[in-house]
């Protein structure tokens, strides 16, 4: 009876809420309807008041029902009914400043926005002109909350509204007035308050907008700033600023001129890291080092100045959860995240090693693996069986399991990256790396009975994370790590081996059907084919891995991965890799791809491939074989990434192909054949010889090259200046090298097929001998193949670029300049002679290798051919990017990101007009390929600045390009008529007018022009 009565006042509660609420809600349309008017003639009615009474009964009455609608069902209803006028009536009342009102004003926007972001998704861009607005108010109050309510603004943007807010943004000038506001920060009245909400408004923008990013890095005084706040502020102030940092860390051009500062961020970066400072400060300071080690190159560069600093803080994160207790486990697993996340840095080479392994990083990782092991184990040394057991009850614990993909990644990159002779340096450390593996090679085996069961992303990257462990650790330089995880995983297995090998073979079989395969599938099948490479690993389970279908099986799914059936990134199941904003943030970044690729399956296909066929005795099936090496060369014509190609090539070692043999690319192989240009004989033991070019052997195999070839000068760097070596020095140089009897013929031969080709062919006996003969001359890649060995992690693919060749390297064998056309009057002078005029020391062997017009021009007889220079009718930065092209048969790329964005259309005009003259010049020089990729560049600068296509235009009819004048008439074509009556269109020829005007005609039917 009592339960019924308090039910019944409950109700009656309820409806006198709903009830208040829905009076508060007429009150707010009473007063948005006072000052609503009719504009002109129009049937439309706009809130125009300026009423100040009338605004304030609006903003208090909007306040009033915000306070009282939250959490009520009945919100979303009524404040939907009313909200475009809401909105209008803001807009309005903080356009008019009033500061009477402003401040109350701007206060509404904050709850509004942040109550109904996602109801509020159409209305935001209205509100960020006159916020910005008020952003100078001399009333702090009112521009510290101005601040904040555009920062909840733009925060709660949606992605696809980015563009169009950005020249909002853009022009309403946001990005400047807040850079002043912040540069009088010092020394002046502004509380703190005001200054971080600054800094964080700067940080959202940042963060959004890449464009914003460089102009932000180069205001110097913003930035001197910044730091003087982060050293004198307190806490927040630091925060703050560290995320301010990590923003323009996401633009690369930015990262790296952050560490050419070289130990001022970085000593800052550290010190903000260290187990002294609060957790945020702590967790801020590991973000930024992560944006700023994001590639190799950048990691050399940082561990170069502050590995032993750098480590030791990472070390110190990572135990963070040892030594944090009474503190939140909340703040506690964020920073042990962001230092798992940093520690990836193990994923590169170089010094930052050793400092890991000194710090002890064997027992770290396993102190977060299993939570009690230090009580479970006694000082004697453990049994292998108790240490399986200790390690299996210690996973089933599930202790921090979100970090163990984290352990397995950074335990596998430190066994990859391991010295041939790396030993535990006592007997505990000893335990812990055995514990680590053992806790690998069980969930190695987890991951085979789970099987088809790994549903969830996290069980995928679990599984995934430990089987490549695993995987890598067997293939690890180290002969102790890669001999005791072979021994641990047979212990491992040594019941269940066979019953789990025979469920991987059918769930392999079984996921390969054409009805099975696809993309849903693929993670778990490359799990089940990483697990099946280990597998392949261990002598006792070898026959039975290689009997059946397996090779058959193999070549299929990679031609299916060939013909983009399927192609799945490690990327898109790997999270706790790549599931990280900062990548989809990033700016300004042309890094190298990934050495295992863009698509996972086929990188351990390939390795699963490789295996077998090591390990099968005979293919005699000659369709199998047939259809193999066809697979396996259409890898090597086709995919670019490096891991890929060179197990492509371990593959055709076994049919003694040993290289990298390429349809795309034929090398200089002709020119080997044809004797064309060759400057070195090399002379046999029995009288024979074999003509050379020494500019290849200097690129490609200098030790074939007698000492004398390189003047003790030309040993220097950067400084090395050419013309210091007399030229008459030149001529003298060998031109004949007589080889020891030791040296086999054949072998030799075959050592510049590879040289010049880029492949050989060998049978066994050969081979044999050639291995010995490319050891001796460090051609260690040919070597490699040769012993049929799947390369460490990484090794680089032997490059076809012959850049070097422009430098001191190849100045000596230099046989040709090519002058450019002196466009206007510049300073020059050459580092390898005293020639005036911009020009390029080259090879006529090169060029003519990789230009018909070239080629024919030196086998002319024409008085050209026999000149030592060549007038090229090009400005120098054309020529420079034409004959890098010529050598490294890639085009080099205009600047992007952040620095075009900054530049003026005078500027873009300056980096776009030598890819105009080598466009035209290819034509005539017969390079269809560089006429192409020239074409490509341009337009993609079109794309980004229609304001280039006039100017592009007339240079493009200049050099009778009509081709393009017509693609730079599309450009122009949506704004035809705003060209002609600007008056703008009277710069072009009546025959450029009337390109564009068709252009514009096409466009308004609908068949032409580009209208995005």
């Amino acid at each position: 009876m009592g339960s019924s009565k308090r039910r019944a006042a409950d109700n009656s509660r309820g409806g006198s809420s709903t009830d208040h609420l829905h009076t508060l809600h007429q009150r707010l349309k009473h007063a948005l309807s006072l000052g609503t008017t009719r504009v002109s003639d129009d049937k439309e009615r706009k809130w125009k008041c300026t009423d100040l009474e009338i605004q304030k009964h609006v903003v208090r009455s909007l306040a009033a029902f915000l306070d009282s609608s939250s959490g009520h069902a009945s919100t979303h209803r009524l404040l939907k009914d009313s909200l475009a006028d809401i909105v209008e009536a803001l807009v309005w009342i903080l356009h008019c400043k009033s500061e009477a009102i402003v401040g109350m004003a701007v206060n509404v926007v904050v709850k509004l926005v942040s109550s109904n972001s996602s109801m509020m998704q159409l209305y935001l861009t209205d509100l960020i002109n006159p916020l910005s607005s008020l952003l100078c108010s001399n009333n702090l109050e009112v521009a510290t909350s101005c601040a904040t309510a555009l920062n909840m603004v733009l925060s709660n943007l949606s992605v696809k509204r980015e563009k169009q807010v950005w020249e909002i943004v853009k022009e309403a000038k946001t990005l400047i007035q807040i850079i002043r506001i912040i540069r009088e920060f010092p020394g002046g009245t502004q509380p703190i308050e005001n200054f971080q909400e600054m800094v964080s408004l700067l940080y959202t923008i940042l963060w959004r907008w890449p464009p914003s990013r460089y102009f932000v890095w180069k205001d110097t005084i913003l930035i001197k700033v910044l730091e003087d706040s982060r050293i004198k502020s307190h806490l927040s102030t630091k925060v703050a600023v560290l995320k301010l940092y990590s923003a323009l860390a996401l633009c690369n051009k930015v990262a790296k001129e952050l560490l050419g500062n070289g130990e001022t961020i970085l000593t800052m970066m550290v010190s903000c890291m260290d187990v002294s400072e609060p957790l945020a400060v702590r967790i801020e300071g590991f973000r930024l080092a992560q944006h700023l080690v994001a590639d190799e190159q950048r990691c050399i560069k940082m561990t170069s100045l502050c590995s032993g600093p750098l480590i030791k803080a990472i070390i110190g994160g990572m135990r963070v959860w040892r030594l944090g207790s009474g503190k939140g486990v909340n703040d506690l697993v964020s920073l042990l995240d962001e230092a798992c996340r940093l520690a990836l840095i193990t994923r590169w080479p170089g010094e930052h090693h050793n400092h890991f392994w000194e710090q002890g990083i064997d027992k770290v990782l396993l102190d977060l693996l299993l939570e009690n092991f230090d009580k479970q184990a006694s000082e004697h040394p453990l049994t292998p069986q108790a240490q399986i057991s200790i390690a299996q009850q210690g996973l089933d614990t599930n202790f921090l399991i979100a970090l163990r993909p984290y352990i397995w990644e950074i335990f596998g990159w430190l066994a990859v990256h391991c010295r041939k002779d790396f030993r535990p340096s006592a007997d505990r450390n000893e335990l812990y790396i055995d514990m680590l593996i053992t806790c690998a090679c069980l969930s190695f085996v987890e991951a085979i009975c789970k099987g088809c069961q790994i549903s969830e992303n996290d069980d995928t990257s679990r599984s995934e994370s430990s089987s490549r462990a695993v995987l890598v650790m067997m293939h690890s330089s180290s002969t102790y790590i890669a001999s005791k995880v072979r021994l641990i995983l047979s212990g491992v297995l040594e019941i269940k081996g066979n019953e789990c090998l025979k469920r991987l073979l059918y769930l392999l079989d079984y996921g390969s059907s054409a009805n099975n395969f696809g993309s849903a599938n693929i993670p778990k099948t490359v799990v089940e084919l990483v697990c099946l490479i280990c597998y392949s690993g261990l002598p006792e389970y070898q026959k039975n891995v290689t009997r059946g279908d397996g090779i058959r099986t193999l070549v299929t799914s990679i031609r299916r991965c060939l013909s983009n059936e399927v192609c799945t990134s490690r990327r898109s199941f790997a999270l706790h890799f790549y599931h990280n904003v900062f990548y989809e943030r990033t700016c300004c970044w042309m890094t190298a791809e990934e050495w295992e690729g863009k698509d996972a399956l086929l990188f351990y296909s390939l390795w699963g491939l490789a295996e077998l066929v090591q390990h099968s005795s005979d293919i005699d099936h000659s369709h199998i074989k047939s259809n193999l090496i066809k697979t396996v060369q259409e890898v090597l014509d086709n995919i670019s990434a490096p891991g890929p190609r060179w197990l492509a090539a371990n593959i055709l070692s076994y049919f003694g192909v040993c290289g990298f043999p390429n349809k795309h690319d034929k090398g200089f192989g002709r020119a080997l054949e044809d004797k064309e240009h060759t400057d070195l004989q090399l002379l046999f033991a029995n009288g024979e010889s074999v003509s050379v070019h020494k500019i290849i052997l200097a690129v490609r195999c200098p030790s074939l090259l007698p000492p004398e070839q390189f003047p003790q000068s030309a040993e220097t760097t950067d400084n090395f200046l050419v013309k210091d070596v007399p030229r008459k020095c030149c001529p003298m140089l060998q031109k004949e090298v007589r080889l020891s009897a030791r040296v086999d013929q054949q072998a030799l031969l075959k050592l510049l097929d590879y040289v010049y080709f880029g492949y050989v062919e060998a049978g066994e006996d050969l081979a044999r001998k050639l291995k010995t003969l490319a050891k001796s001359c460090n051609m260690q890649p040919l070597f490699l193949m040769l012993c049929r060995k799947i390369p460490k992690w990484g090794t680089p693919i032997p490059s076809s670029d012959f850049t070097d060749a422009l430098g001191p390297l190849g100045f000596q064998f230099a046989d040709i300049i090519l002058e450019a056309e002196e466009t206007e009057k510049m300073p020059w002078a050459c580092s390898f002679c005293s020639l005036l005029v911009p020009h390029m020391h080259a090879h006529k062997f090169i060029l003519q290798s990789r230009c018909k017009y070239l080629q024919a021009l030196f086998l002319s007889g024409m008085q050209e051919s026999h000149s030592q220079s060549i007038k090229v009718p090009v400005s120098w930065e054309a020529l420079i990017k034409l004959v890098r092209l010529i050598y490294s048969r890639k085009l080099p790329d205009p600047p992007f990101g952040c620095l075009w964005d900054n530049m003026d259309t005078k500027e873009r005009l300056y980096e776009l007009k030598p890819y105009v003259e080598v466009y035209w010049l290819a034509e005539f020089w017969i390079l269809e390929d560089v006429q192409e990729a020239c074409f490509t560049t341009i337009i993609s600068c079109l794309d980004s600045d229609r304001q280039l296509a006039l100017e592009v235009m007339k240079l493009a009819a200049g050099f009778s390009l009509w081709k393009l004048a017509e693609v730079a008439a599309d450009y122009m074509a949506p704004i035809y008529h705003k060209l002609r009556d600007s008056g703008v269109l009277e710069q072009l020829d009546e025959l450029l007018i009337e390109l564009v005007r068709d252009a514009s005609v096409r466009l308004s039917q609908g068949s032409g022009g580009f209208s995005g």
